[in-house]
């Protein structure tokens, strides 16, 4: 084996999203993570180019977990080449296959819609992937568990390990040449609802680090009396409270919040409507993976049977009609597409209306522009005035705080020889990095996208 690898930043690299890192060797070429960029027009478009590589010379896409910006690329990294094996634990190739499907359906209805409402500069607009791109994708997928080291070829050898975040999340130590290189993707939190705590790596010469909230500690709230408190004025307003969700996760995770308020008598018995076919899909998940969260079968079904789970748009119109003041939880999580966008469509000029954001809200999206106090947005065309209350729970984000994330690293008992920062905001990946230089005494980098590190195995 030649004594160096190559290591390709195809995204993610001063950016939040795109996960896509390409290490090439003399016997394999695995990437890690293939997904979509998200946010900001420029970082969008990126999408649409093809990668700067010879895709076709990829041997493995190995995944960290199944959300969009992890997974959401590789229909058209097999429409460019590639033909080996996408490899992840079990839950995360199944919210894979759910949010592919989900997505090239969106894909698809967006691109006729545009096309039918000639609101687009394109002609005609085009999905950028197909149902029929989704399932060719998913026959590529292969299960491999957690805790298990699995050769990729004579020097190369890969481990998944439990991570939190999202179920069957992962971090990835891939072993090339007796130097271990450790992908962290995106790390869980301490004490969460759902999850277990994440596992930490004890060893790593070659460390990739997320850096989401690098700068920021998530505020000590008391998640349950603040969401009691917004539901409480929500209905002395006459009003809705619409939760834009994440389907993977945090949907999931206010179902057992809200189920939980209702049973100790701090909120009344308000309807919950969950509208994300994707969600719906998710909770399957759980329920075929019960060893990959802490949820008991009784409170799974309990929870789910707390909640009114719209299974069509019919229902989402109905819904929408519904005089009542109600809680409403859809997709998609920062406000990119899906369902929520018609409810807001309907109600974000009400004042009675609240619009509670509960996770990471990336540059560029809607749910940023929102959280950041726009008076108007864009969707469907054109602009709606929002008038709707804005509010904020930072704290449910399923991204590790700098404090979480530094507890990740303290087990690592060797100095690495190098530190990527990735998966970030500029501000958040450089006081991260004096932070580590700080507390460990170790220098990061941070990549850019394009960028090529050769090191030495």
């Amino acid at each position: 084996m030649e004594n160096f690898a190559r290591i390709n930043f195809l995204g993610a690299a001063g950016v939040v999203t795109g996960s896509k890192i390409l290490i090439e060797t003399s016997e394999k070429n695995i990437l890690i993570d293939c997904g979509m960029f998200q946010g900001l027009k420029e970082l969008r478009e990126l999408n649409w180019r093809n990668l700067p590589i010879d895709v076709e010379t990829i041997d493995v896409v190995l995944l960290t977990h199944g959300h969009l910006d992890h997974v959401g690329y590789l229909p058209r990294l097999i429409k460019q080449g590639f033909s080996g094996k996408i490899i992840g634990t079990a839950p995360t190739l199944a919210i894979a296959e759910i949010i592919l499907l989900d997505s090239a359906k969106i894909h698809e209805e967006e691109a006729e819609k545009a096309n039918k409402e000639k609101y687009t500069k394109h002609n005609p607009a085009l999905p950028f992937y197909t149902n029929h791109d989704a399932e060719n994708t998913i026959k590529c997928f292969q299960v491999e568990i957690e805790d298990k080291w699995v050769s990729l070829s004579e020097h190369i050898s890969y481990r998944f390990q439990y991570n939190g975040h999202i179920i069957g999340a992962t971090f990835i130590e891939l072993d090339i040449n007796s130097k271990r290189f450790v992908f962290s993707g995106d790390i869980g939190r301490q004490n969460d609802y759902l999850l277990d705590d994440p596992k930490t790596p004890e060893w790593a010469d070659f460390l990739f680090v997320e850096s989401t909230y690098g700068n920021k500690m998530h505020p000590k709230e008391d998640i349950d009396t603040i969401l009691a408190t917004i539901i409480k004025n929500t209905i002395r307003k006459k009003g809705n409270l619409i939760i834009p969700s994440f389907a993977v996760e945090r949907l999931q995770t206010l179902m057992y919040i809200l189920w939980k308020l209702y049973k100790k008598n701090a909120i009344p018995n308000i309807p919950i409507f969950i509208d994300s076919p994707m969600g719906n899909n998710v909770l399957d998940v759980f329920k075929r993976f019960p060893k990959w969260h802490k949820l008991s079968n009784q409170d799974y079904k309990a929870m789910c049977n707390h909640v009114i789970i719209n299974q069509s748009y019919k229902e989402t119109w109905e819904t929408i009609d519904d005089k009542r003041s109600k809680i409403i939880i859809a997709g998609s999580g920062m406000i990119t597409g899906g369902r929520v966008l018609t409810y807001l469509q309907q109600l974000i000029d009400e004042p009675s209306t609240t619009i509670l954001l509960v996770g990471y809200q990336a540059e560029g999206t809607r749910g940023r522009q929102l959280q950041e106090g726009a008076h108007e947005i864009r969707f469907f065309g054109r602009y709606y005035p929002v008038k709707a209350t804005v509010k904020n729970i930072e704290s449910l984000s399923a991204h590790a705080d700098q404090q979480d994330l530094l507890n990740w690293m303290k087990n690592i008992k060797n100095i690495p020889e190098k530190v990527y920062l990735i998966h970030g905001e500029p501000t958040a990946l450089d006081s991260f990095r004096v932070k580590i230089k700080d507390v460990y005494k170790w220098n990061a980098t941070i990549p850019k996208i394009k960028d090529v590190d050769k090191v030495m195995l």
